[in-house]
């Protein structure tokens, strides 16, 4: 399943994967007879200049050979391995442009970070050494022994009986150490994880004076990755004196049983020139072992990173479009039937439950509740970023399931509780809302949002650059660019999510004026902590532990609720004080 998927992401770079193995196979096979060619030079040495010549130059034109070949192998070798990394990483990135939410909760941020980084590195790295090294390495054994039994079949039993020993080793090796990688590769994730909220959180750190306490958190995962990478390693140290420790011992055994040979049987047996050769054959099929070894390590470490990725790669969306989908909302009514949600099948209880509600084409929805009422759940259920668990959702009289995924968001405009804006001007980012948009459009809809005063007064207007994450506006400018862009798309329905929670009360005032005399037909969901935000809506929803508790207008809920009436009393209160004050 893994090497299927992975597989599947070569593509291009089939052809630098092909001449690779090529490549390779003519180096090994010029590397394994140059032993051959130097034992008849040798065993010619005394036969004048002529044999000295002819095999000197055939040593010369194999060895150009071999060195073309080796260097066009790792050529062709780092091609395919950057390519298909570089494919990796693409088929992933766009794998999560097409997720729900729910993957994306499933995943994390940071681990998803860490596959597209580490884990793809190390598949990289495995793969090329698999199309250079799992080619040469079995080539070199099979040649050198053949080779080697050609020449003495005795001395290469010497070879055959310590290929056991070594493979036994590596296996040892192997099986103790890949419990540690899985492990490893945890930490990473919780150590992307801390470095990602930590950057996020910065200015919360800063103003808590908690610098000392997030050094203290991060050198902790820090020192958790050091060790668990330093005791795999350890193991891992083993396998290199135990491949050299064998080599060495192989050829003081071929030296000394080679030589005893020789002399017994005055070189009708063996010669001084095959004895070279065998030694020469016994480094080739020792150096063999130990890139065999390297091979192995690489691809133990890299066997879960090719997991992680496939999972990545294999995970389908619990959103997707349906076949033949509606390609145009006819209007904004928006109706829930018996609705219950819950973010997970293992959750122990709803978070959105009998949810019975609708709401006509232009209308404003103004909803208020306590923090964990499930307020934003119930609007993010409208675009489909989360589907019911049980009910029925209708969107311009369809259930939502049978839209096109894009042509449903592209008419419900949402501006989130966590306001984003991407690094680019201003005109960029709003220009997220209608690529085609005309600077006459992206005025109006500023203006409609109370935001062209301010860009009017920034030194390039709406080509002032917006840092990443709109760090160089203030959190109620961000929140007015934001529903510019959603404006922009000119929706059927218009959500805010608390999303005037940062402008002033006159404001606020000013953007919900603009809205109802502007975009009559579009019908606006406001989701707000203040009273006034949504006090003149058409109908008003109180939220608590995920039921509509109470609905209504202000006047009908002033009088019939309870926890409507109590917050709205305390915030008036609370401004008269301030007032008087």
């Amino acid at each position: 399943m893994v090497i299927k998927t992975i597989g599947k992401s070569v593509r291009e770079y089939k052809l630098p994967s092909i001449l690779t193995p090529a490549f390779i196979v003519v180096e090994v096979v010029m590397e394994t007879v140059i032993p051959m060619i130097m034992a008849i030079l040798i065993d010619n040495f005394d036969k004048g200049m002529e044999p000295i010549l002819k095999y000197g130059l055939i040593l010369v034109a194999m060895a150009v050979v071999s060195l073309v070949s080796g260097i066009l192998g790792g050529k062709y070798a780092a091609i395919a391995s950057t390519g298909l990394a570089k494919n990796l990483r693409q088929d992933m990135y766009f794998a999560l442009q097409e997720y729900a939410f729910r993957e994306i909760d499933d995943f994390s941020a940071s681990s998803l970070v860490t596959r597209m980084t580490t884990d793809v590195t190390n598949v990289q790295n495995a793969y090329q050494m698999i199309i250079r090294g799992a080619i040469r390495t079995p080539l070199m054994l099979i040649f050198a022994f053949a080779m080697s039994f050609s020449i003495n079949w005795k001395i290469a039993l010497i070879f055959l009986a310590v290929v056991p020993v070594l493979g036994t080793a590596l296996a040892l090796i192997i099986v103790k150490v890949l419990p540690f990688f899985r492990k490893i590769f945890k930490r990473y994730d919780a150590l992307n994880n801390s470095v990602q909220e930590n950057v996020r959180g910065i200015r919360v750190v800063k103003a808590f004076v908690r610098e000392d306490y997030e050094k203290e958190k991060f050198g902790t995962a820090v020192e958790r990755v050091r060790s668990d990478f330093t005791y795999a390693e350890k193991i891992l140290a083993l396998n290199n004196p135990i491949m050299m420790l064998a080599i060495y011992a192989v050829i003081m055994i071929v030296a000394s049983y080679g030589s005893t040979l020789i002399i017994d049987t005055k070189e009708t047996e063996l010669t001084t020139g095959q004895l070279s050769a065998l030694i020469g054959y016994a480094t080739q099929i020792m150096s063999s072992m130990m890139m065999l070894s390297m091979i192995m390590v690489m691809i133990t470490m890299s066997i879960e990173s090719g997991k992680r990725i496939t999972e990545v790669l294999t995970r389908q969306p619990s959103l997707v479009s349906p076949e033949n989908g509606v390609k145009e909302v006819a209007n904004g009514d928006i109706s829930f039937r018996d609705v219950n949600f819950r973010y997970s099948e293992k959750a122990e209880r709803n978070a959105l439950e009998d949810i019975n509600l609708e709401i006509k084409s232009g209308m404003t929805v103004g909803i208020i509740g306590g923090t964990g009422s499930s307020k934003s759940t119930l609007i993010q259920l409208i675009p489909r970023l989360y589907d019911v668990s049980e009910g029925e959702l209708l969107v311009g009289g369809r259930n939502v399931k049978e839209y096109d995924l894009a042509a449903l968001r592209d008419a419900v405009s949402v501006v989130l509780q966590k306001n984003v804006l991407f690094a680019g001007t201003i005109k960029e980012n709003l220009r997220w809302g209608n690529k085609y948009a005309t600077d006459e459009e992206i005025e109006r809809v500023c203006k409609l949002a109370q935001a062209h005063e301010f860009i009017e007064e920034m030194p390039d207007k709406y080509d002032t650059f917006i840092e990443q994450g709109g760090t160089n506006v203030s959190g109620g400018q961000k929140q007015r660019l934001c529903i510019a862009r959603a404006l922009l798309k000119k929706p059927k329905i218009l959500i805010l999510d608390d999303s005037t929670s940062a402008v002033d009360t006159k404001t606020d005032a000013l953007i919900r004026k603009a809205m109802r005399d502007e975009i009559p037909d579009t019908t606006k969901i406001i989701i707000a902590q203040r009273v006034i935000s949504v006090e003149d809506a058409d109908l008003i929803l109180v939220m608590s532990g995920g039921r509509i508790v109470d609905r209504g207008t202000h006047e009908e809920l002033m009088k019939t609720s309870d926890i409507y009436r109590e917050v709205y009393e305390t915030q008036s209160g609370g401004k008269e004080e301030e007032e008087n004050a």
